[in-house]
């Protein structure tokens, strides 16, 4: 059976993509811990980080660190912040979200009902600063 992610890769459920290339793809996090909180994920199924092979591991962290370069100056935050926490979906996945304070790291501060219109907003900002900072290829329309 397909993970949600797996349904939200295939457009099976919408999702707000901010990046796409034949490892992985990126979009916001219906969960935000703040603006443009952002999950990079492989497009092959894995449960847990440890079990990815490494050159996969270190393509995701690639991209979650433009990611996160671009989170900093577009939401004009002090750090990016990045995670792997691996319960709330069983399919592997890297956070990677603009912080200003160690209490960003709370996932159970993550908002429940994010503004639509908001989540709208902040992944074209995303996505517009990924075109800026050169990964326009990497970069869909919407």
């Amino acid at each position: 059976m397909s993970t949600l992610f797996t349904k939200i890769i295939n457009g099976e459920i919408p999702g707000r993509f901010v990046w796409k290339d034949e490892q992985c793809v990126a979009f916001l996090s219906i969960g935000p811990l703040s603006d443009g909180h952002t999950l990079v994920v492989p497009r092959e199924e894995i449960d847990e980080f440890t079990d990815a092979p490494d050159e996969l591991m270190a393509h995701l962290t690639l991209v979650a660190t433009k990611i996160g370069r671009t989170q900093k100056r577009v939401f004009s935050a002090q750090r990016a912040g990045l995670m792997i926490a691996g319960f709330e979906v069983p399919h592997l996945h890297v956070h990677v979200w603009p912080t200003n304070s160690l209490a960003d790291f709370d996932l159970s501060r993550a908002a429940d009902n994010p503004d639509p219109q908001a989540m709208e907003n902040n992944a074209q900002a995303l996505r517009e600063g990924l075109r800026q900072d050169g990964h326009g290829q990497f970069v869909p329309e919407a």
